[in-house]
């Protein structure tokens, strides 16, 4: 899987947004497929205007549960916004995830300067269901 320092070191030599947009829909091809199985109404992320599905793995870690995340998306560029979502937040622990902060990332890449109202919704809409499931596994 691709990492997040991967994607930001990737922008910071792309300087076309056509060709960043590229980049977006290529990461979401990298994704791993979702399982049919995982494609049920309780993984639907809500806000989104195209339809995302993320799906939660939790694993008990040294330093309390660590989180995995899988998803998918109808759309390609979404896709893509799924891919940076997992490399931001997948494989740490519930407390890394609920103080993590990925707006300086964002800003880093420009991200929220070059998507539309709808998906920048549906970037919120991510994390914050990545959130509730970190703060759900921290009271298991």
């Amino acid at each position: 899987m691709t990492t997040i320092d991967d994607i930001v070191a990737d922008f910071e030599v792309i300087d076309d947004w056509e060709e960043r947009y590229r980049y977006v829909i290529e990461l979401g091809k990298g994704l791993a497929p979702l399982a049919e199985v995982d494609r049920t109404d309780a993984n639907k992320v809500r806000g989104c205007a195209s339809q995302v599905w993320l799906a939660t793995r939790v694993e008990a870690g040294p330093d309390g549960p660590r989180l995995f995340f899988s998803g998918d998306s109808d759309a390609h560029i979404v896709k893509g916004l799924v891919a940076v979502m997992l490399a931001i937040f997948s494989g740490r622990s519930a407390k890394d995830i609920l103080t993590l902060d990925p707006e300086p990332i964002f800003t880093t890449i420009s991200l929220r300067d070059h998507i539309t109202p709808q998906r920048a919704n549906g970037i919120n809409a991510m994390i914050d269901r990545i959130r509730a499931d970190a703060r759900t596994a921290l009271a298991a």
